[in-house]
């Protein structure tokens, strides 16, 4: 006998609510079903789970401006997975970002001077908002892994002297790796281990008004091999060390680190802003034994109506988890009402938190993100492996997990403009049944 769990979004009104398989819409009677068919039989990746990111600004809005029982009942509906949606994995930038209220770096110096031996070197930044942030999400749950990636080194560092523009010098390649080797210990000493690192974040943009820094694939394969792992292995670090950390539409990146420094890199982060998810299997052909890591999207206004945007993380979502991604991270876990702070000089925002703070009303709100993410990190718990799923038709998108405790996971999205009929095959002969709205979803957790 099968147990189900179901939750349903057929609209802005009505997101991720929970259903008995007596109140979804019944299928209609003598127009076909599309079928949806597993096979546990055949296996893919293993998840680490999903999540977002404690940018400067977001934990500024979570640990300041929200009050102790707005930021108890965030943290609980974000990471724990019983009360609220189990997310569990956090990418972290190392240093400012663009949604950082300064530029900051763990060593900055006036100009023009130096520290290639690190004295300088502190996380006393991250001390205030984002650890603390860090450690109750642990507490919610300990199966959260921390991930981490830097906009820039640095300025002192880098041919532009600034966190803005250039590229890492070579005489500080050693200096460079010893800094992540300082990260991974301060943040150890907090009791927060630092599951995988990326040497940058999208290493091909270096933007104008934000810290970036240049790295291209043979400077990157060089740092992994010759400075990097080789800092890990001496002082006995484990954390994993993913390669690219940009979108989708540049393979030949990722295909050139590994081929110089395959065994220096464990795998491969992905975001979305170019290029498609195709690009992850294309890398995972060719290099099977390394992780496939989707590290960064972004919901924000350049898709403002609730419907596409509610659709695009949806669609995207199941094709980044049908190319063997082992986690599936958005971006900003919380903004403000102007989509932001932002690092003075930026401009205007127009990305999307998880969540929104309003910094003049304090007000908290959950945005179709949260609802969206809450879809796959509500039933495809961390160690899920992915199973086969078959659609026969072409507007229902499937992915399906098999987790621990032997339930089977099931996210469906109705992609068509028309009500489909959908029939799915869970384990033997049982046969769920029913009507998904045009760009409904649902999600199915089967225990057997």
């Amino acid at each position: 006998m099968q147990e189900l769990t179901i939750y349903e979004s057929l609209g802005e009104r009505e997101l991720f609510i929970k259903k008995s398989p007596q109140e979804l819409t019944p299928a209609d009677i003598g127009v076909e079903a599309v079928r949806v068919a597993l096979d546990e039989t055949r296996t893919f990746q293993e998840m680490d789970g999903f999540g977002a990111s404690f940018t400067d600004s977001a934990a500024f809005l979570m640990n300041q401006i929200l009050n102790e029982e707005q930021q108890a009942e965030v943290m609980q509906r974000l990471f724990d997975p019983n009360e609220g949606i189990g997310l569990s994995v956090v990418r972290n930038p190392m240093g400012a970002s663009d949604y950082a209220r300064e530029m900051y770096s763990y060593d900055d110096l006036p100009q023009g001077e130096t520290d290639p031996a690190l004295n300088r070197f502190s996380i006393a930044h991250d001390e205030q908002d984002i650890i603390p942030l860090l450690r109750q999400a642990v507490k919610w749950n300990p199966e959260l892994k921390l991930m981490a990636s830097p906009w820039s080194a640095p300025g002192w560092m880098k041919t532009s002297g600034s966190m803005i523009g250039g590229e890492l010098k070579r005489e500080y390649y050693e200096a460079y790796a010893e800094y992540f080797v300082r990260y991974i210990q301060a943040y150890a000493e907090n009791g927060l281990q630092i599951y995988a690192i990326t040497p940058q974040n999208e290493p091909l943009f270096v933007p104008g008004h934000y810290p970036g820094m240049l790295m291209l694939p043979e400077v990157q394969s060089e740092f992994i091999k010759d400075f990097l792992k080789p800092a890990f292995r001496r002082n006995g670090i484990s954390t994993k060390i993913l390669c690219y950390d940009h979108n989708w539409d540049k393979p030949e990146y990722p295909l050139t680190v590994l081929n110089q420094a395959e065994e220096e890199v464990d795998g491969v982060a992905w975001h979305w802003y170019g290029g498609q998810a195709s690009a992850q299997s294309e890398v995972s052909r060719a290099f099977p034994a390394k992780e496939v890591h989707f590290t960064e999207g972004s919901g924000g206004e350049w898709i403002p109506a609730f419907e596409p945007a509610f659709s695009n993380v949806f669609r995207t979502g199941i094709e980044i988890l049908r190319n063997h991604s082992k986690s599936f991270v958005l971006w900003n876990m919380a903004l403000d009402e102007n989509n932001g702070p932002v690092v003075p000089g930026f401009g205007r925002s127009t990305c999307r938190g998880i969540v929104t703070v309003n910094q003049q009303t304090r007000e908290l709100t959950y945005t179709l993100d949260y609802y969206a993410l809450a879809h796959f990190s509500k039933i495809i718990r961390p160690k899920a492996v992915r199973i086969h799923s078959d659609s026969s038709g072409d507007h229902i998108r499937s992915v399906a997990f098999k987790n621990t405790d032997d339930s089977i996971a099931v996210v469906l999205f109705n992609d068509g403009e028309g009500v489909e009929n959908v029939s799915l095959r869970l384990r033997g002969e049982a046969e769920l049944s029913f009507s998904m709205a045009p760009k409904s979803a649902i999600s199915i957790k089967a225990a057997f």
